[in-house]
């Protein structure tokens, strides 16, 4: 790495100019995970479309009813006629077929599997509404005044909505209240039968020392990403919203990473929960993204930021081999509903600095 870093330092000064030029500038937010310092952000606070980075919540809730002896991990999750309806990305199973929860857990996170995130919020909650509910109400405690939930996959709705600093904080609760969890998060693919369910994280066999997360893409929002990296002995937690590409998202998220990592940004000394969100409108990328703009506007993206492009220089040069979880089909299981222990407390979330 040292040898690219002249490299890297003529890029960045490049990339500092043209981040100051853009027309519009994307959500993002860069974090100190160990502290929760703000090291970077702009527009953190602005109202966006989570898309499937509302599976970091469903997995939270998940990952609480667990702990609680709500539900276990080789718990069979089904799929109902209700979750193999839903739109792909999917699993891939038919209606009736089941996975443990743990290996639900893993496609969930890295296929981004609609069909499994209500299968998940049915075996977890009983129905998906409830699951929402609960959704909703964890955002509350952990104080995500901009989020609001729909569904527990992300499929567009125009009242799912989130905001960078919202983010950043559920993606702190994961790491800091189930660290158990994350090789999920940092999982490159999953095989299931003769499929192999592979993640949309490239930073994941691109980047060195990237660790997860999740990454998601709706018409509304563009393409988003939450991303963690340690390098250097740090520790650092990035979210980049409405990318026009994949190219562009993951090329920003590891400029974000490498601006922290090279001191190019110092700091702020504010923690990330203080950060404000803005009460207004979530911005809608649809036009832009995917309407009769959309020609016109990626091709001015490239040429804002033409990292990664062809004959152009990238920070994604990195060949890793991620990790592989292997889950397994059950098969299609019989309709006998499945003792469930009663929490002794609702879940709660609490903010810390």
């Amino acid at each position: 790495m040292q040898l690219v870093r002249p490299l890297l330092i003529v890029v960045l000064l490049v990339l500092a100019g043209v981040m100051a030029s853009e027309t519009r500038a994307n959500p993002m937010l860069l974090v100190d995970a160990q502290t929760g310092e703000v090291l970077y952000e702009q527009e953190a606070g602005q109202p966006w479309h989570p898309a499937s980075l509302t599976k970091l919540m469903t997995a939270y809730v998940a990952f609480a009813a667990v702990a609680q002896g709500r539900i276990a991990l080789d718990t069979p999750i089904k799929i109902s006629r209700n979750a193999w309806n839903q739109a792909p990305s999917k699993s891939g199973l038919e209606v009736g077929s089941a996975l443990t929860m743990q290996d639900a857990l893993y496609v969930l996170v890295v296929k981004s599997a609609n069909d499994i995130a209500v299968a998940i919020a049915e075996a977890v909650s009983g129905s998906e509404k409830q699951f929402v509910a609960e959704m909703n109400q964890m955002a509350a405690a952990m104080g995500l005044t901009s989020t609001h939930y729909v569904n527990p996959h992300g499929l567009h709705a125009p009242a799912q909505v989130t905001s960078a600093r919202d983010l950043a904080v559920l993606a702190l609760f994961i790491r800091r209240d189930y660290p158990q969890y994350l090789p999920m998060f940092g999982t490159e693919a999953v095989t299931l039968g003769k499929a192999s369910l592979e993640s949309n994280n490239g930073l994941l066999q691109h980047f060195q020392g990237t660790t997860g997360m999740k990454t998601g893409y709706v018409c509304a929002s563009g393409l988003n990403i939450v991303a963690t990296v340690e390098r250097q002995g740090r520790s650092l937690l990035g979210v980049v919203l409405g990318g026009s590409s994949a190219r562009e998202r993951n090329e920003m998220a590891a400029e974000l990473f490498l601006r922290g990592l090279s001191g190019a940004v110092k700091g702020t000394g504010r923690s990330v929960v203080a950060l404000a969100n803005l009460k207004s409108e979530p911005v809608n990328m649809k036009p832009l993204i995917c309407g009769k703009q959309a020609k016109e506007y990626v091709a001015q993206r490239q040429a804002e930021f033409p990292l990664g492009l062809k004959g152009q220089p990238s920070y994604l040069t990195d060949v890793i081999e991620g990790a592989v979880y292997r889950a397994t089909d059950l098969g299609r299981t019989r309709d006998v509903p499945l003792p469930r222990r009663r929490p002794s407390h609702a879940p709660t979330a609490t903010a810390s600095n």
